[in-house]
């Protein structure tokens, strides 16, 4: 029996809420920068030159939407990333995969109190590795941790 502990919802969420940030700033700088009249004239010198403040105002927009989009396709890839904890191995994607006979032993000090635990292994060539799993980069990781203790035990 596989248990799944798919991408967290505070992790999704908090993407959601940048990406919205990074629109509504590029959308007031545009409006400050482009629209308002009155922001022009205080923010232009005497000569005609737009000072600092509005030339960051005009140029900042596009950059922001390419974070936001940027964001946006991070989000994507990530929106169906599971860890899974099946029979055999804990499966962390495609192309990471831990047998449970190379995991050595499992930190779960912090589990209750700050929700992440620390799985040590040793990879395919030999060296320890520390993987810390944390409640903000999954969700359901509880019957995931107490799948992985009951395996090694």
């Amino acid at each position: 029996m596989a248990i799944e502990a798919p991408t967290s919802k505070f992790k999704k969420t908090n993407l959601m809420i940048y990406i919205a940030l990074c629109v509504g700033l590029a959308a007031w700088f545009t409006y400050d920068g482009y629209f308002n009249e009155k922001f022009e004239k205080k923010y232009t010198n005497d000569n005609g030159q737009p000072n600092a403040t509005l030339v960051i105002n005009r140029k900042t927009p596009p950059f922001l939407i390419g974070a936001a989009a940027l964001l946006g396709f991070y989000l994507f890839l990530i929106k169906d990333k599971k860890l899974v904890a099946d029979d055999l191995e804990l499966i962390l994607g495609p192309q990471k995969k831990i047998p449970y006979d190379s995991i050595e032993k499992i930190d779960r000090t912090y589990f209750e109190k700050k929700g992440f635990f620390t799985v040590t292994y040793k990879d395919e060539n030999g060296r320890e590795v520390d993987l810390k799993m944390s409640d903000r980069k999954y969700d359901n990781l509880g019957p995931v941790l107490d799948h992985l203790v009951a395996k090694i035990s």
